[in-house]
């Protein structure tokens, strides 16, 4: 067992930090603000090769894996810049086109995703399935060669500053005539596709869309895949880098707001002479969040770890503790944070009240705590599902 980073792994984690340090979480406010997009961190990642670790070297990728890119995840937050297109552009959309897609659809759309020239974002929610994906009603149908999609997403992230999004839909099967999951990647300006932006309490740049399919034409070749029964296999294969690489953000969230509130709590003095940090009611409750942080990072670097081995059953399992524990610590470290600086932690100067919508958002999506923890009593502790 071995909890050391590699080499490489240590120089990208030391180059990732000090790019996230040169913009900052000052940055990211005066984006999330203005209503503008953190463009040009964006690009700068994407030109140092830091948005493609995960992608093979010859579709332009640095040829990590999962683990590579959850560093990236977690340094840019802990710099105060959490990304969440990193989570769905390069965890998502590369994993799934890079493992299920077709050849001609690599090449197409990998160099773009490695090098952040190209941004695809991924739509499985609708407003009546919620976590049920059995029921999405987002329907593909055959038209000649082509396919037509009519269906509803909501709360799909980053639709506007996307080429293209993964839609999950369901087909007919001709053989059972039941229906089976199929992606497919769409133009974001496809005729028949329409969006409207969702007003959301969370100080983001990334937005948050609606999408409405009207009979959206697609060629054959948007179809994930050589048949439709790669959809299955490539839906499931975007959902453990989804969860290990959310949960790197929330920890790298937990480290920056820890890292803020412990630094303004050692030299903030106003009893005797003693810094606020030496009396217990404020240091015990900053410690307490930074051991649930390590923890949850522990559980991060192991469901990674699994993940790049192949070992994708328990990958599941670590993923998904690992989600549910860093959202609890990422929350838990921001609330502990506003709470320690008082008045001073809610102005948006010192950094950590910004995030606090976030962090709410982060024990929801993209799967709640209550379904993580009945897929941890189903598969883990043997019980009898529950829903």
């Amino acid at each position: 067992m071995n909890f050391d980073l590699t080499p490489e792994q240590d120089q990208l984690r030391d180059a990732v930090r000090t790019l996230g340090r040169k913009y900052g979480h000052d940055y990211f406010v005066r984006k999330a603000k203005a209503g503008e997009h953190t463009t040009e961190l964006w690009h700068e990642a994407g030109r140092l090769g830091y948005l493609g670790v995960n992608i093979p070297t010859e579709y332009g990728g640095g040829g990590g894996g999962i683990t590579e890119l959850a560093l990236v995840c977690e340094e840019l937050a802990a710099a105060g810049c959490p990304l969440l297109l990193l989570v769905v552009s390069p965890a998502i959309a590369a994993t799934v086109i890079n493992k299920h897609g077709t050849e001609e659809q690599r090449k197409r759309h990998l160099p773009g995703l490695a090098d952040g020239s190209q941004k695809i974002v991924f739509a499985i929610t609708e407003p009546e399935a919620g976590s049920n994906f059995h029921r999405l009603g987002t329907v593909a149908r055959r038209d000649g060669d082509d396919w037509l999609l009519s269906g509803r997403k909501c709360y799909i992230s980053g639709v506007d500053e996307a080429g293209h999004v993964l839609v999950v839909a369901r087909t007919e099967d001709s053989a059972t005539g039941k229906l089976k999951p199929a992606l497919f990647i769409v133009p974001t300006d496809a005729p028949g596709l329409e969006k409207s932006k969702l007003d959301m309490e969370i100080l983001s740049p990334e937005n948050q869309f609606l999408l409405y399919l009207d009979d959206v034409r697609l060629p054959a070749d948007a179809l994930v895949g050589e048949s439709l029964d790669a959809g299955l296999p490539a839906l499931f294969a975007g959902l453990n880098p989804e969860r290990i690489t959310v949960a790197a953000m929330g920890a790298g969230t937990g480290r920056y707001a820890i890292e803020r509130a412990s630094g303004y709590t050692a030299t903030r003095k106003v009893w005797g002479g003693k810094s606020i940090g030496s009396h217990q009611g404020v240091a015990h409750p900053l410690a307490h969040a930074a051991v649930q942080v390590e923890l949850a990072r522990l559980m991060i670097h192991k469901a990674a770890t699994l993940y790049d081995a192949g070992r994708d059953l328990e990958a599941g399992v670590a993923g998904n503790m690992a989600k549910y524990a860093a959202g609890e610590a990422a929350a838990l470290a921001v609330d502990t944070a506003v709470q320690a600086l008082g008045g001073a932690g809610m102005t948006t100067e010192y950094g950590v009240a910004t995030l606090l919508g976030a962090v709410r958002a982060g024990r929801i999506a993209p799967v709640s705590r209550e379904m993580i923890l009945n897929f941890v009593a189903q598969h883990v502790l043997g019980q009898d599902k529950s829903y």
